[in-house]
């Protein structure tokens, strides 16, 4: 690893040399920040979502996963890492994408800001996760208020590193904390009253939503999206939607839908889509996290047996 990464670094001093050589322009991303502005770059979806709400005009952001990808499963190229090591700032969440902990290690400790911490990330336990590699979730933005807390962390962050903007972060921070605090509670107001208790999904990428909206997550293979389950694990959480009553089994965009489909032919549940808005694609039930969300918070108002 060390080996790689001392070449992807040489790769990206090569790369950042030709480029002061043959411009003076300021490395862009996808947001369109005013002139002058400081560069940020993103790790994947959900933080770049906040990042940009947050900095509107203030900062030119960019994400490193590109819409569609699994991002997981995302590799750094030397243009990324010559993108991270430029950047005026990185968000990212430590734990989620190991190429970018790598990555952020060639970054000067002061330009990056992982807001893992903020999110106050927790440990999935459940005997069936367990069977399947079950590991710390790093899903927090399914979470309303855990979003809204590194949506704080992002905005302090954003302002310490451009003053002169401070007060415009600030009260772009409130306003998107005010949006999530809306959701949050139509959440809790429309999921209060389900009947079915026990929330069965693909992988065990809704631990927060099921703790704040009063659900016992059941993922079929754990916290990773790679993970296989055994036959015996299989077999169990068969047995608990029968058990239970469970009537829907929750599968997911960007991950294969073979274990659920099997979950439900056995045991006579249907299957939905729940997405982890991981990232947003044409496929996606709305062109962002709010829109998104709220389709999930209906497929689990019908799934859930909720009044």
């Amino acid at each position: 690893m060390t080996r790689r990464l001392a070449a992807l670094t040489a790769a990206a001093v090569l790369t950042l040399t030709a480029s002061a050589c043959s411009s003076d322009a300021p490395l862009r991303g996808t947001s369109g920040g005013a002139a002058g502005a400081p560069s940020v770059v993103t790790s994947f979806y959900p933080i770049q979502f906040a990042t940009e709400r947050i900095a509107g005009e203030g900062a030119d952001v960019s994400v490193l996963t590109k819409p569609g990808a699994e991002p997981h499963d995302l590799e750094i190229g030397a243009q990324d890492l010559a993108r991270l090591t430029d950047a005026s700032l990185v968000i990212y969440s430590k734990g989620f994408q190991p190429a970018v902990d790598d990555a952020v290690e060639q970054v000067d400790p002061t330009r990056a800001l992982d807001v893992s911490g903020a999110a106050r990330l927790t440990v999935t336990a459940a005997a069936e996760e367990q069977h399947a590699g079950g590991s710390t979730d790093p899903h927090f933005w399914l979470d309303p208020e855990r979003y809204a807390d590194v949506a704080r962390a992002i905005g302090t962050r954003l302002a310490e590193l451009d003053p002169q903007r401070a007060a415009t972060y600030e009260r772009n921070t409130t306003a998107f904390v005010t949006e999530l605090t809306a959701l949050d509670e139509e959440f809790a107001a429309t999921l209060r009253s389900c009947s079915i208790k026990e929330l069965v999904t693909s992988h065990a990428a809704f631990t927060y939503l099921a703790d704040r909206y009063g659900f016992e997550q059941h993922g079929i293979t754990g916290v990773s999206p790679e993970a296989e389950p055994s036959a015996a694990g299989l077999a169990e959480i068969t047995q608990l939607v029968r058990d239970h009553g469970v009537t829907t089994i929750y599968q997911e965009t960007l991950v294969e839908p073979h274990f659920a489909e099997t979950v439900a032919a056995s045991s006579g549940a249907t299957v939905a889509t729940l997405d982890p808005l991981e990232g947003i694609t044409d496929a996606s039930a709305g062109t962002d996290y709010f829109a998104v969300m709220r389709s999930n918070l209906a497929t689990l108002k019908h799934g859930q047996g909720c009044a």
